[in-house]
Parts: structure tokens; C-alpha cells; sequence
């Protein structure tokens, strides 16, 4: 990473003079990636386990994307949803084998399949004058002025008042609390499997079956924003899959919606939510759309990135790879216990908590986890934030073991160091 070289300083000035000031960019510019790795301006490597947030889930290049791409593309892009394709219904079935009985809608990304979800709560509360959300408090369900109203963090709303009523935030894998905040008015609660944007919390089985419950009493639907911890991300399909893994209701447990994006497309911007049979009815033509969702290329692409996880066995590999991850992050918390706290998460949705309070994280302008990744990034590995006192690894899903080891080491090196 060298900040005074002439093409990085002209892109960044570029960038500077065109393009909106809504991200705080580290200083860094790619311009090639290969697999799991990413190459500066001047040819640095960095290995990659941000996975552009989670989305690049078969790393960079992949060569079936590619093709897929090129090959869609010669025959089909776009026709708009007034027409039928096979590429869409095809990847609807195949989701649908994965999800359960019901029906798939498609859009362009997580904001806008959230959306969709409070949508669905309107139309299921319409008759009865319901139409409030309990969502739990540090999620994150986008930056549209629903999803702002929806997350459960006070940063998110910060100058977008007034924001849109009917959402009520409660503590995360807290029943009571719940329970609590259920009024007349309630049609839905909404949570992620694991918190991404929020210290990657993962909820506990107890947790997800008594809210099954709870909603069933109150007659209020069960809604999950699987945007970042789905599609194989924690070593099954679904977050609440993998979290009720091995107990009684790990088949028989169903939301009543689910929204997804990112890894879905590897790279091509997708997203979507599934409905179970018992759901369907509450959209009609007319009742919800999309220009630009469910396009033949980016079902295409999508249905490639399922045919590479299923044959390579990438579900198996977020599940095993991303215990060793999590081992040799463990590892270091026992090396370096005045610098880190524990290691949260499931498969390769990994979160390593800092130790928010040590001298040695301490800057004048960052906070604790940005001193960490700017260190990290100097030495190649690149990383995300979750909140200010924890460290996201979200390696592609293809990740092998020795990247893994190399990624652990240059944390190693890096705590060292500190």
C-alpha cells in the first residue's frame, strides 16, 4: 500500500472531484483480483477476507462467472418481469428446494429485499390495523428511509428525521423484551440470524424457538434479514439452520419471510426474499415490482454460484475451514489477552472482539477496530468493521486452509507488534 504514488493520488483526486462523499475510503486503490486475492496500483497482494462485504462469496475472476457472464449476455440480459425466462425460474426452484415449499420474489439488493419484508408486514396487518415492526437493537437492515427506520442504531437515523413510524427496537436474544414491546398495533418481528453490522452476534436456538412461538400466539409474522449471514455463509444454507442444528427444531423451524442478497450473486448485484406457501397470497400483481430484479443475466450468474458451491462443496468448506479460522483466532485471544477479548460467529462469518480499553488501541481520531484494520491492510490482509471494538473476517466461501493460516498469521504479527 504506497498513499504518494502518482496513480494512486490521481485516482483518489479523481474520485475526490466525481464521486459522492458517503464512504470514508482507506487509502487504496485495486485494480485486478485473482481467487482470494486483490492487487494495488503498484502490485501489492492483499489477501481478501472482506469479500467486498460479504458478496464476493466465490472470491474474484472465478472463471464460471465469467463465462456465465459472457455466454448470458450473447443471448439474453434483460426483458423485464412482463415477460417469462428460464434463468429466473430455474433459480427460483432451486432456492425453493433449499428454503422450503412457497415463492421467490427477485430484486437488485439487501435494501431493497427488506423493503419487500416490511411490505409484507403492511399487507398482513392491513385488514386489522397492524402494521408496526419489532426489530432488535444494533441491527442493520439497510440505508433506505425504511431500512434506517428498521435498524436498531441510533448512527444510522443520524439527519434523515423525521423517521418513518412503526418500528420499535428491543434488546437482541431477549424474549422478554419482545414479548414486552408487542402492542395491538404489532404485525412482525424482525431479526438477522446473526448481527452483522452489530458485533456479529449470533441469536441462540432458545431464542429463535421461543419467538417461533411467540409469534404464532400473538399471530404476528417471524421475518428474517438473512442478507449477510445467508447463503452458506455459516456452514448451511441459512443462519437458523445452522444455529438449530442438531435439536428438534432444526427441520421443522419456518419464518415467515426471508431476505437475501450479496453471496447470491458473488459479485452481480441480487437480491431477493422467499415466502412460504401459507404467505403467498399477500402479493398480488400490482402490490410489489421491480424494473431491473430477476434478470436473466443476474439469475444466470446466481444459478452458477449455487452449481460451483454444490460441487465443490463449499458448504462443508464455510463450516470446517471457518472453525480453523475461528480456532486460530481463539488462539490469539490466549496470546494476547490484554488486546482481545473472544472470538464470536459460525463458519466464515467471524467476528474478533478487541479490547476496547487497551492503551495500546487507543488513538486520537480512531477508534479501536480501525486502528487494528489499518494495521492489518498495511500487511496485506484486508478485514471490515463491525461497530468500533470488532474485526469481521468474511473470507469468500472457496477460502482454503492455507489462506487461512496465512490470514491468522498476519493477525499474529499485527497484535505482535501492537
Amino acid at each position: 500500500m504506497n498513499t504518494n504514488t502518482t496513480e494512486f493520488l490521481s485516482l483518489k483526486n479523481r474520485s475526490d472531484n466525481a464521486i459522492l462523499n458517503t464512504y470514508a475510503r482507506y487509502p487504496v486503490a485495486f485494480v485486478k483480483g485473482e481467487g482470494r486475492q486483490l492487487f494495488d496500483t503498484e502490485g501489492k497482494r492483499y489477501l481478501d477476507f472482506a469479500a467486498g462485504i460479504a458478496v464476493n462469496s466465490l472470491g474474484h475472476a472465478h472463471p464460471r462467472i465469467a463465462k456465465t457472464l459472457f455466454e448470458q449476455s450473447s443471448r439474453l440480459t434483460h426483458v423485464s418481469n412482463l415477460y417469462y425466462s428460464e434463468p429466473g425460474i430455474k433459480l427460483a426452484e432451486r432456492l425453493i428446494e433449499l428454503f422450503g415449499p412457497g415463492r421467490i420474489f427477485f430484486c437488485n439488493s439487501g435494501a431493497e429485499a427488506n423493503e419487500g419484508l416490511f411490505k409484507l408486514a403492511r399487507r398482513f396487518g392491513q385488514e386489522s390495523g397492524k402494521f408496526e415492526i419489532i426489530t432488535a437493537l444494533n441491527s442493520f437492515h439497510g440505508r433506505t428511509l425504511g431500512g434506517i427506520a428498521a435498524t436498531g442504531q441510533e448512527k444510522i437515523k443520524k439527519g434523515f428525521s423525521p423517521i418513518i413510524p412503526g418500528f420499535s427496537h428491543v434488546p437482541f436474544n431477549d424474549l422478554e423484551a419482545a414479548e414486552t414491546a408487542i402492542t395491538e398495533k404489532t404485525a412482525a418481528i424482525l431479526i438477522e440470524g446473526i448481527q452483522g453490522e452489530g458485533g456479529i452476534t449470533p441469536a441462540r436456538a432458545e431464542y429463535l424457538i421461543s419467538l417461533r412461538k411467540l409469534c404464532d400466539e400473538k399471530n404476528l409474522l417471524l421475518l428474517f434479514d438473512a442478507v449477510q449471514c445467508g447463503h452458506f455463509r455459516t456452514g448451511r444454507f441459512q443462519s437458523y439452520q445452522r444455529i438449530l442444528e442438531g435439536g428438534s427444531a432444526e427441520f421443522s423451524f419456518q419464518p415467515d419471510a426471508v431476505s437475501f442478497a450479496k453471496s447470491i450473486g458473488a459479485g452481480f448485484p441480487m437480491g431477493g426474499f422467499w415466502l412460504p406457501e401459507k404467505r403467498i397470497d399477500l402479493f398480488q400483481p400490482g402490490s410489489h415490482g421491480t424494473t431491473f430484479g430477476g434478470t436473466p443475466l443476474a439469475c444466470a450468474v446466481a444459478n452458477t454460484v449455487l452449481d460451483v458451491i454444490e460441487e465443490e462443496g463449499l458448504q462443508s468448506n464455510a463450516r470446517e475451514t471457518g472453525r480453523e479460522l475461528a480456532e486460530g483466532l481463539r488462539n490469539l485471544v490466549s496470546t494476547y489477552p490484554s488486546l482481545l477479548r473472544e472470538v464470536r460467529g459460525l463458519g466464515f462469518m467471524v467476528g474478533l472482539q478487541l479490547n476496547g480499553e487497551a492503551r495500546e488501541l487507543k488513538h486520537e481520531k480512531l477508534n479501536p477496530v480501525q486502528v487494528v484494520i489499518n494495521r492489518l491492510l498495511e500487511k496485506g490482509l484486508l478485514v471490515v468493521p463491525s461497530g468500533e471494538t470488532v474485526v469481521r473476517f468474511l473470507p469468500p466461501l472457496n477460502t482454503t486452509r492455507a489462506e487461512i493460516e496465512e490470514g491468522v498469521q498476519i493477525v499474529k504479527q499485527v497484535m505482535s507488534e501492537l
